[in-house]
């Protein structure tokens, strides 16, 4: 009896874990096989409400600081032409090194939706080296499950703007 009780109560205790592990399973990227995508090219992200279709989710697209080599003007996000979700441009965030930088006033988000681009005009160039978090709240997700690339680009400040990629997000929407 000795030995049973210890036994039955970690079983109890692991047990009761396993749901809330099986949930953050469904709001993070897994291991991607056949993507397309190298793996070096592959950006993080969270899904903070579990990316459920026809549900409203929040974005939490990651740029680490390794993918930043020059300073960033604007970011460009590109997504395929059959994700139907909507994006809403006044709940767009971005973020350096966890702390939340103001947008450009004069034109902060555009969102293109004929050809499936969103960009993002922070007030002042992004610094390299940065680590950035692009959220995008208020996001209703594409009413059939799927998988989607989103592409992310920056362009750097100066009189000739270059484009860059940086990396795509490989974004699952299922039940």
């Amino acid at each position: 009896m000795r030995r049973l009780l210890p036994t039955l109560a970690l079983s109890g205790f692991l047990l009761a874990g396993l749901p809330a592990t099986i949930s953050l399973a469904d709001s993070l990227p897994g291991f991607t096989l056949f993507s397309g995508v190298k793996g070096e090219n592959q950006l993080p992200f969270r899904l903070d409400y579990g990316g459920t279709p026809d549900g409203w989710d929040r974005y939490r697209l990651k740029i680490t600081r390794k993918k930043l080599s020059t300073a960033v003007e604007h970011f460009i996000i590109q997504y395929p032409n059959y994700y139907n979700g909507s994006f809403d441009t006044k709940n767009i965030e971005l973020r350096v090194k966890d702390k939340k930088v103001p947008l450009s006033q004069s034109a902060p988000v555009k969102w293109d939706k004929e050809n499936h681009v969103i960009e993002i005009y922070p007030q002042d160039p992004v610094p390299a080296g940065s680590n950035v978090d692009i959220v995008l709240s208020n996001v209703k997700n594409p009413a059939t499950g799927g998988v989607y690339y989103f592409n992310c680009s920056t362009q750097s400040p100066g009189d000739v703007q270059l484009s860059r990629y940086i990396g795509t997000w490989i974004i699952s929407i299922s039940h």
